[in-house]
């Protein structure tokens, strides 16, 4: 499996990461076990998570998400083989949010615990913080860095100006920085990514793990019309998506994935894989059926034609 080097971190990831945000909610522990396994078996070690994963669901524990890989962990034996990126920031409860020092040092130890491991590959901001001075957010991972607890920093959700500020910081300071980015950003929702963030992340190293990579769904092509909302409790997020953009991005999808025997998920993955500024996708499955798409995903390599198709019918 090919590696990629995340931002200046040191870490090396494969190009696809599996986002963990299903288990406790889609996905329950027997199952996700099973998917983690032939992740690795893959060579796909890359998993994303995060405290509040996955809170909304009715009668969940704090850290669903981050309790299942911890169970795993201990179970298989495989802490040395997988990178393990979680975040803090969002609400988990009565002033139990935000990135202050006292707060983050909290959060750590809790997610620690979860995992059942001593230290976390990637520790990410979820979300900026405007109530919390960037410099004391750096200051307390940067206790957690020399302590040996976090690997590497990452920030989700942030503007350019605010991780350009958090960058300057870090420089001044001499505080571990932001090595990489969790933007939205996918064939269908480019503009707000590449117009503000591509080309810095690019002239910065800033590595690149974006979310909601098939659009909620959408960019599989299991959701053509407002009847095939109800087939997966994420149908309710695809309903802006069905509009004539979106289904000129579908037929693309399905000409391109044609012409490769392959499928509408595994070519906009692959689109996402050979874009410049991208790491690695992160993307979700909730059997190993779909797990097949994500692993052929990595080995797809579309030529220009296929990219200037697809580059075309998503043009905003």
């Amino acid at each position: 499996m090919e590696k990629r080097k995340l931002g200046n971190s040191g870490l090396e990831v494969p190009p696809l990461c599996f986002g963990c945000n299903v288990f406790g909610w889609t996905v329950d522990e027997p199952t996700g076990f099973k998917l983690l396994d032939a992740l690795v078996g893959a060579g796909l070690n890359f998993f994303d998570t995060a405290d509040v994963y996955s809170k909304w669901v009715p009668g969940n524990i704090d850290g669903a998400s981050e309790t299942i890989i911890g169970n795993w962990l201990k179970r298989s034996g495989a802490r040395d083989k997988v990178i393990i990126a979680t975040k803090v920031g969002m609400e988990m409860g009565p002033d139990k949010k935000g990135l202050s020092r006292s707060y983050i040092l909290q959060s750590v130890e809790d997610s620690l615990r979860r995992l059942q491991t001593d230290y976390i590959d990637l520790y990410q901001s979820h979300t900026d913080d405007p109530a919390t001075p960037v410099e004391e957010t750096l200051e307390a991972y940067a206790g957690l860095v020399k302590q040996g607890k976090v690997r590497a920093i990452g920030a989700s959700n942030y503007s350019a100006s605010r991780l350009s500020e958090s960058l300057s910081v870090s420089q001044d300071k001499g505080y571990p920085r932001y090595e990489c980015l969790q933007p939205d950003y996918n064939l269908y929702d480019r503009a707000e990514f590449e117009a503000e963030l591509e080309q810095f992340c690019i002239d910065k190293n800033i590595g690149v793990i974006n979310y909601f990579s098939l659009a909620k769904g959408f960019l599989t092509g299991k959701y053509r019309s407002e009847d095939d909302l109800a087939q997966s409790p994420r149908g309710r997020g695809v309903k802006n998506y069905l509009n004539d953009r979106g289904f000129r991005i579908l037929a693309a999808l399905d000409q391109v994935a044609k012409e490769y025997d392959s499928t509408s998920a595994a070519v906009s993955l692959a689109w996402l894989i050979a874009r410049p500024a991208i790491t690695a996708p992160i993307a979700s499955a909730t059997s190993l059926d779909q797990l097949n798409d994500l692993i052929s995903a990595t080995n797809l390599k579309l030529n220009q034609d296929a990219v200037e198709i697809l580059n075309k019918a998503s043009a905003y």
